[in-house]
């Protein structure tokens, strides 16, 4: 058995992950989504292209074949090439007990020194996708100065990390080799033990990873307090130490017991076991009195969301539902730039559509949409007291919601509170990151079905952003009697 740079990875994201890599079940484990699928070759395409200037040799071998992919590795490093491109390291275990380590180098670059090869010893270098040289980057970097130095009998003096943006990044090998060793002797212990570690759903962390499936139902089936908004990693710790092992004992909590505990705070103290209140009782506890001046009701309003690919830096579909409460009429407005180049016509587009209704309320969820009006305005010279007019007219819910009342949901998510309150989406299980797969698709195919699919998506973005609007005045809405779940 193998432990390899991709466990150590993992690991310093998820030590349940690292496990089941490991030992888990195979029947429990997800295909990629289509976004992960996008992302590995993004990160591969990325890796090209950094390196497309540099001439190298690759190890040629079976693919699977770690021990003929070293051994191939290891004559090109005898022959002293230059450059050896996803060079295969395995150096064998100390202890019969352990395992052997394992790792594919990006880049094994030459370097003047002394080696078992000779007068010359090999660098790493890793590309990443990433903007920022992450701790968890520059661990696995000097993990394979480890691997190179039981490889080549001399510890590397350098690592690199070639980054999307900052570019060619040095790690202090000082510094990051004995925390990659502490992280290295934590991995060890963890695929040593006979129990599984325990399940810690964090949306942010989990989404992409193959056993997310498995270890939400986990979760669920305990009524994990991981699922509660709120509850971090550290807090968690925590409310282990003070014995609230469950949604329920947090329930029954008072704020002042957690209050003097570091990461918790007054404020966070009562939201958090308000949050549990709201889980156990299924139901919306308001806490603060929404006015009408922040959430108006109008003739006409206007909900507003959009579908942007980031890494094109483009938002090519802003959709907006304008509902005339006088007549009952329900338009749904698509604007949607087919091509990169037409972002500025459906900008423009939305201009217009939005000043012929001058007095209504644009209502939208989260920040990304004043955000990106802002940008799009700064982009294509849109004077910025026309702007500034504009976005005095958009309504945040999420902010209305998070600021107002606590819901038994998972996240504060639109998804989330949407379907609590009873809408559903077309079609299941789509997200914005399925919106960029399928306008990529789109571009590549010219299919209009995936151009379909978007709109589609984003219309019921819309609907269900005007679900909780209507919910918020109907159930929130002056509330003079606010439940303050304070014990």
């Amino acid at each position: 058995m193998l432990l390899t740079a991709e466990h150590l990875l993992n690991y310093q994201r998820c030590q349940r992950r690292a496990f089941l890599d490991q030992r888990g079940d195979l029947a429990f484990r997800s295909p990629p989504s289509d976004f992960l699928r996008k992302l590995l070759e993004d990160s591969a395409l990325h890796r090209r292209e950094k390196l497309s200037d540099l001439t190298w040799q690759s190890p040629v071998y079976a693919k699977g074949d770690w021990q003929a992919g070293a051994a191939a590795t290891q004559a090109l490093m005898g022959q002293g090439v230059e450059r050896i491109f996803q060079g295969v390291l395995i150096v064998p275990p100390e202890e019969p007990e352990d395992m052997a380590l394992a790792g594919i180098v990006d880049l094994l670059e030459k370097r003047p020194g002394r080696s078992d090869f000779g007068d010359w010893v090999y660098v790493p270098i890793e590309v990443k996708l990433g903007k920022r040289p992450k701790l968890e980057y520059q661990i696995v970097a000097a993990f394979y100065t480890q691997l190179l130095a039981g490889f080549q009998g001399a510890w590397p003096e350098e690592a690199w990390l070639v980054l999307r943006e900052a570019g060619l990044y040095e790690v202090d090998l000082w510094q990051r080799v004995p925390q990659m060793q502490t992280v290295l002797a934590g991995l060890q212990e963890t695929l040593r033990a006979s129990e599984v570690p325990e399940v810690f759903i964090s949306r942010s962390r989990c989404s992409l990873c193959h056993w997310y499936g498995h270890c939400y139902e986990v979760a669920h089936e305990t009524n994990h307090l991981s699922l509660l908004p709120g509850v971090t990693p550290t807090r968690y710790a925590a409310l282990q130490e003070l014995g609230l092992t469950s949604v329920e004992s947090l329930a029954t909590a008072t704020p002042k017991s957690l209050e003097g505990i570091p990461g918790f705070g007054e404020m966070n103290a009562h939201r958090l076991i308000r949050q549990a209140r709201a889980t156990v009782l299924g139901q919306a506890i308001p806490y603060q009195t929404i006015t009408p001046a922040q959430v108006p009701t109008a003739p006409v309003e206007l909900y507003f969301d959009i579908e942007a690919e980031p890494d094109l830096e483009l938002a090519f579909l802003h959709g907006v539902l304008v509902v005339n409460r006088v007549t009952g009429e329900e338009t749904f407005y698509p604007l949607l730039a087919e091509q990169p180049d037409q972002e500025a016509i459906i900008w423009q587009q939305f201009l217009d559509l939005v000043h012929r209704y001058p007095q209504s309320p644009i209502f939208h969820f989260c920040a990304y949409e004043v955000q990106t009006a802002h940008r799009l305005g700064q982009r294509y010279g849109t004077p910025p007291p026309v702007i500034e007019a504009l976005v005095a007219r958009f309504v945040d819910l999420h902010d209305l919601v998070t600021n107002s009342v606590t819901l038994p949901v998972e996240s504060y998510a639109l998804k989330l509170i949407a379907r609590w309150l009873g809408f559903r989406w077309r079609d299941q299980g789509v997200d914005g990151a399925q919106a960029i797969i399928w306008y990529n698709r789109w571009r590549e195919t010219g299919d209009h079905t995936y151009l379909d699919a978007i709109v589609r998506y984003n219309e019921d973005d819309c609907r269900a952003t005007y679900v909780v609007k209507d919910w918020l005045v109907r159930e929130c809405l002056n509330q003079t009697e606010c439940q303050e779940a304070s014990g």
